[in-house]
């Protein structure tokens, strides 16, 4: 096989099909890919592969560029598309029937699903007969010119076929068990196998990363490659991501697609961070690290084999520590248009500032800023159930909302510790227990019993919207 010119700049490249929401196995594919060229000081390429036009779902393409951008995966060339290119798959394709490394296949689809019925019937791998293949090459060529047709690849059946993973190792086929795969559909249309190759061909790739799935298909491509004639490029097969019962990623288990992942309130260099580690490790065991940090230390060498694990909850966690690094002006930021895009919300950024370490320590998604601390910029309400604590009387919980509202009227400083410090004073002259007294007054300030540090969260209130919520909780009484 031949080797590739070491001189030569790396060129990688991404190339999701849009038949679906970019899915977060093909980000971690694309972040191998981004991060092994930007490390190699080479380039990134998109390529966008829509040939197969029976799958392609509408706006697929958009929310895939949509889902890079967000993880900031820039591309440096690119969106290639390849519904664009058929006629270049079209004219390798008939170069390959002329160096007799192909042929013309004229079978129906009833032949060749009988073919398939007589080999399942027999235990036989289900493969083409090559019943086409014998066929003359001159008729078959006229024939070609007016008759429905597909092109096949010649697969030689001796040998093997193999070629150096940098995750794996040699990987060798034997060539009796390669099929003569289809180059070119009757459609006019390529398949996968011939327009990967013929494109990272011409777009210079010289790495193609990927998922292992892919493995059983590279052979017909090392095939390709020299039936063509052109450089082989290096390949380095990527595990597959797995749920925590070692099932594929799942709806079932949670969100799978990037952009759902964005919609439940993920950061994106905490998602980018957690996808490097499935498979790959870093060199002094660190866990959290910037995407500038893991291309620098990122090594082929060091992914596994062995399908990883997507631990949610470990996502949670990493995610929750991301949040916690965050100042508070860029956490009210980020909430914002978080609450702006999925929420339809457009607060004051100087409160979501105000809001943001009063939450910190308490969120491990900014999907869980609104239920936490929603009351400061919501309405809420309550029901006399919530606001009368357990041993408490109707009487007496109404008593400390009026005797709280009376001190919060007259009080001078509007300041945290001293509004604690004078609600403790009141309990204290009156025989009542604190921690009571502040769950009575919570409710009535922020309609729930559970919400971020009682007093700061009243000094970002203000003494207007505190009185006025202490007093419409009196009135249900």
């Amino acid at each position: 096989m031949a080797q590739r010119n070491r001189s030569q700049v790396v060129r990688t490249r991404f190339a999701p099909s849009p038949t679906g929401m970019l899915h977060i196995g093909s980000a971690y594919t694309a972040l191998f890919n981004y991060a092994f060229a930007a490390q190699n000081h080479g380039k990134f390429v998109l390529r966008i592969e829509d040939t197969d036009q029976v799958r392609l779902v509408a706006g697929a393409e958009e929310a895939i560029i949509a889902s890079l951008k967000w993880l900031g995966l820039r591309w440096d060339e690119g969106p290639i598309r390849q519904s664009e290119r058929c006629a270049l798959y079209k004219k390798y394709a008939e170069e390959l029937v002329h160096r007799g490394k192909a042929y013309y296949c004229f079978c129906s689809e009833e032949r060749l699903a009988k073919l398939r019925e007589s080999q399942q019937r027999k235990h036989l791998q289900p493969r083409y007969d090559r019943h086409c293949c014998r066929l003359d090459p001159e008729s078959a060529e006229a024939r070609a010119r007016k008759e429905k047709h597909v092109v096949r690849l010649k697969v030689p059946r001796r040998g093997e076929t193999y070629f150096t993973d940098l995750i794996r190792g040699k990987v060798a086929f034997k060539n009796v068990g390669i099929d003569d795969q289809v180059l070119l559909k009757s459609d006019g249309f390529p398949t996968y196998h011939l327009a990967v190759v013929v494109d990272d061909h011409l777009m210079k790739i010289t790495h193609v990363i990927r998922a292992e799935e892919w493995i059983s298909s590279t052979p017909k491509h090392v095939l390709l490659y020299q039936a063509l004639g052109w450089e082989v490029p290096q390949f380095a097969h990527l595990p597959v991501l797995r749920e925590r019962d070692h099932t594929k990623l799942s709806k079932r288990h949670g969100a799978v697609g990037v952009l759902e992942f964005r919609e439940e309130g993920y950061l994106p260099e905490a998602l980018l961070n957690f996808i490097a580690l499935l498979g790959w490790s870093h060199p002094e065991g660190k866990e959290m690290f910037s995407l500038s940090e893991f291309i620098e230390r990122l090594d082929l060498k060091r992914v596994s084999t062995s399908a990883p694990v997507f631990d949610r909850a470990k996502l949670d966690w990493m995610n929750g520590e991301y949040i916690r690094q965050l100042s508070d002006e860029e956490l009210g930021k980020r909430a914002g248009e978080y609450l702006k895009e999925f929420r339809g919300l457009d607060l004051d950024p100087k409160l979501l500032e105000k809001i943001a370490p009063l939450v910190k320590e308490r969120i491990k998604k900014l999907s869980e800023l609104e239920g936490l601390a929603g009351f400061f910029f919501k309405e809420i309400g309550w029901s006399r159930d919530l606001l009368v604590q357990r041993g408490e009387t109707i009487e007496s919980a109404k008593e400390k909302l009026e005797e709280s509202s009376r001190f919060l009227e007259r009080v001078s400083s509007w300041k945290a510790e001293d509004l604690e410090e004078g609600m403790r004073k009141l309990a204290e002259e009156r025989g009542w227990k604190a921690p009571v007294l502040f769950m009575t007054l919570r409710v009535a300030t922020t309609g729930q019993q559970v919400s971020p540090p009682l007093f700061e969260s009243m000094e970002v209130l203000g003494r207007e919207q505190v009185l006025r919520r202490v007093e419409r909780a009196i009135s249900i009484f």
